[in-house]
């Protein structure tokens, strides 16, 4: 189901040219797959369906910090060129609401329904490494824990990934410190690496057989030890650029001692718990239930929704709520992402992609608090 390293020779590496890159989409959408891909839509970079190499952002980069995101042009044409999107893939895989059942009356009786529409094939194009780590994240949580999600399943088992190396972090990126980035490992089906020194190309490998055979269609020629250089300066010029890091030696201890810092409360006078942190994360999973009927009550619906720890009623229960204040919430958002997912899931739940940084509209950093709270315990 997921991507797996491919060990049979075929992960040789190999180079497209800007021109070559162009048959990839079509190659895809021969084989059955609907492509999904960055496109600049209302002054952002977003993931939605393509048709065309030409729907690509082609020479369009990012300037991201903290509650701040604008699109630049670049001096090249590079296809790749941004940061990370203001979306994460998670909206195609772990849909942001979904039909569990639908209840009619049908004569005397009633007719129960349970949508379950077939999803396409997905083919992701462009998928950053810290955002495959994220998948792999969602597939622990929803895949391999008691309680599968089998609409996830579903849609997981037919994707295909291409993914592609990060070449320009913005501001706002902390992967390299997560140890998701800026170089994939796994977890793709395709990777590449733009190239833009020496000629506009691509380096491309394959890690899985369907990754290989889409490869074997296109045209593209063996690597060059220049290439694989080319390549690897690209990682290390990424990697030196961050700004932004989390030291997680000893995170989850000393979040668990914090429960009472006073850093809570400062952070709380600026959150306006509008959620946007946790829509924005790639690795967020939280979901409610809402019952629906028709103004005649002759259908009932049950839908499924993203939800999120910020808003009040998400820790109701019978006589209230467990989290009232803005400083409980924010506190339990940030101690689960680094600590207590560890603990449940075996790994953090954070990738270091800044999504939550940038469009946190009060600028809260989440590697600011961190920091904070390890600088206080220092101290003390």
């Amino acid at each position: 189901m997921k991507p797996q390293n491919f060990r049979d020779g075929a992960d040789r590496r190999h180079v497209l040219a800007r021109s070559g890159l162009d048959a990839l989409i079509p190659v895809l959408r021969r084989r059955g797959y609907e492509v999904v891909a960055p496109i600049v839509r209302d002054g952002a970079i977003v993931y939605d369906r393509v048709e065309s190499p030409a729907d690509l952002p082609a020479g369009w980069g990012d300037d991201q910090e903290a509650g701040r995101y604008r699109l630049r042009r670049r001096p090249d044409e590079a296809l790749f060129g941004y940061a990370s999107s203001s979306q994460s893939w998670k909206r195609f895989l772990h849909l942001p609401d979904r039909q569990l059942c639908r209840i009619a009356r049908k004569g005397e009786g009633l007719e129960v329904s349970q949508e379950s529409p077939e999803s396409p094939a997905y083919a992701f194009l462009g998928v950053r490494p810290c955002d495959l780590r994220a998948i792999a994240i969602l597939d622990r949580v929803l895949l391999e824990d008691r309680f599968a999600d089998s609409g996830y399943r579903q849609r997981r088992s037919r994707l295909f990934v291409a993914a592609v190396n990060c070449g320009d972090p913005s501001a706002t990126c902390f992967c390299a410190s997560m140890g998701t980035g800026p170089g994939a490992e796994k977890g793709y089906d395709l990777l590449l690496t733009e190239i833009l020194e020496g000629g506009h190309r691509f380096l491309v490998q394959a890690g899985t057989a369907a990754g290989q055979e889409v490869l074997s269609e296109l045209d593209a020629r063996a690597a060059e030890p220049a290439d694989g250089e080319a390549a690897a300066r690209v990682l290390s010029r990424a990697r030196a650029s961050m700004r932004r890091s989390v030291e997680m030696e000893g995170i989850k201890d000393l979040l668990y001692a914090g429960d009472e810092h006073p850093r809570w409360q400062e952070v709380a006078a600026r959150c306006l718990a509008c959620a946007n942190c946790t829509l924005a994360c790639p690795t967020c999973f939280c979901t409610t239930v809402d019952d629906t009927s028709d103004i005649g009550v002759q259908a009932a619906e049950r839908w499924r929704r993203w939800d999120s720890c910020f808003t009040l009623g998400f820790s109701y229960i019978h006589g209230g709520s467990i989290r009232n204040s803005i400083a409980a919430r924010y506190r339990q958002w940030l101690t689960h992402k680094l600590a207590s997912w560890q603990d449940q899931f075996g790994s953090p739940g954070c990738v270091g992609c800044g999504r939550c940084i940038t469009w946190c509209p009060a600028g809260i950093d989440i590697t600011e608090e961190a920091r904070a709270i390890r600088g206080a315990s220092k101290e003390e």
